[in-house]
């Protein structure tokens, strides 16, 4: 890092995941600073400074982004969201980092990208799994050969939020579902890995309610002839599964926890040679990917979920939902709720 002034951020939403998102890791980062946030509650924006000491409140999204002392905007507004605010932010001169997934589908995530580009504004999917030193080790027992060549991938996440049942979460006009709120970790852990685009070969999903899944299970294959598994879910009998599988033609390694692995992790990789466990230290996921992002910014040095990665990872969701005979999100009102 150089000795510029810190990148300052302004938040829209005073959303749930900011504290743990940027707000925290922005104290152990120098380069990066909270200085403002908006929210369409004034009342619940002033609370949510004064808790978290942000200096300025804005009393629209509007007044936010046309704050000439913001460098950047974090962006966790619900997913239905993403695209509006953050090409506003980007046309505002504003770097972006927006929450995961980047948009309600690939049509909206494109947009987004060209938006970036037009602007040579920064943009970023906030995949922070992806900046945690565990990653990178996986991708090293990979190339190392200890597996031989990767044959297949699974990743898993599963969470329960069915007794929240007013959960955001749930609701199709905001782009709700399991596969847009778990699934796409899932989906860009197999293609990180693979290094390559899958195709959708088959998914089934449970509904929580018309078009919105609360489990997503979904099969791939790669060009190369190499496969994939992915599954999510918010409700269902798998409640708590966070894991990463890798087999390859002599072995395999095996993630717990890929997702935070500064609370806990174990990479096993077995072999028929024996088994080996270890864990992979570093930093919280989010402060790497606050590091990460200002560099990015400051000097472009390169980050692994930016705009071509995150239209991507929103065409292998769209897949899936259509394979499931499920409508991508953001794409028509299902018929249940179109009114005359």
């Amino acid at each position: 890092m150089t000795n510029q002034a810190p990148l300052r951020f302004g938040i829209l939403g005073a959303a749930r995941i900011a504290p743990m998102a940027l707000i925290r890791p922005a104290q152990s980062v120098a380069e990066a600073q909270v200085v403002a946030v908006a929210a369409r509650d004034g009342a619940r924006a002033r609370a949510f400074a004064q808790k978290h000491g942000i200096p300025r409140v804005h009393d629209s999204y509007d007044a936010l982004l046309a704050d000439p002392e913001l460098d950047a905007i974090y962006n966790p507004l619900p997913n239905a969201l993403h695209f509006e605010w953050t090409i506003r932010a980007l046309r505002a001169g504003k770097h972006v980092l927006c929450e995961k997934p980047i948009a309600s589908n690939a049509a909206e995530a494109q947009q987004m990208a060209d938006a970036a580009r037009e602007t040579g504004r920064v943009l970023v999917e906030a995949f922070h799994w992806r900046y945690h030193p565990l990653a990178a080790r996986v991708k090293e027992i990979l190339a190392s050969g200890a597996i031989g060549t990767p044959r297949h991938y699974e990743a898993a996440l599963a969470f329960p939020i069915g007794l929240l049942r007013n959960d955001i979460r749930w609701r199709w006009d905001l782009a709700g579902g399991a596969m847009m709120d778990a699934g796409c970790y899932t989906v860009s852990m197999v293609r990180h890995m693979a290094e390559a685009e899958p195709e959708v070969i088959g998914a089934d999903a449970l509904s929580w309610s018309p078009q919105v899944d609360r489990r997503m299970q979904a099969r791939y294959r790669f060009a190369d002839g190499r496969s994939a598994a992915t599954l999510c879910s918010m409700w269902s009998r798998t409640l708590l599964k966070l894991s990463l599988r890798i087999e390859g033609e002599r072995g395999e390694v095996r993630v717990f926890n890929p997702i935070a692995p500064q609370f806990y992790n174990r990479v096993t990789v077995r072999t028929p040679a024996g088994s080996h466990s270890e864990r992979v230290a570093g930093e919280a996921t989010y402060t790497c990917q606050l590091r990460a992002f200002v560099d990015h910014v400051r000097n472009g040095t390169p980050v692994p979920t930016g705009p071509d990665d995150a239209v991507a990872n929103m065409r292998v969701i769209d897949a899936v939902y259509r394979t499931a005979g499920l409508l991508p999100r953001g794409t028509q009102e299902p018929k249940e709720r179109v009114r005359a």
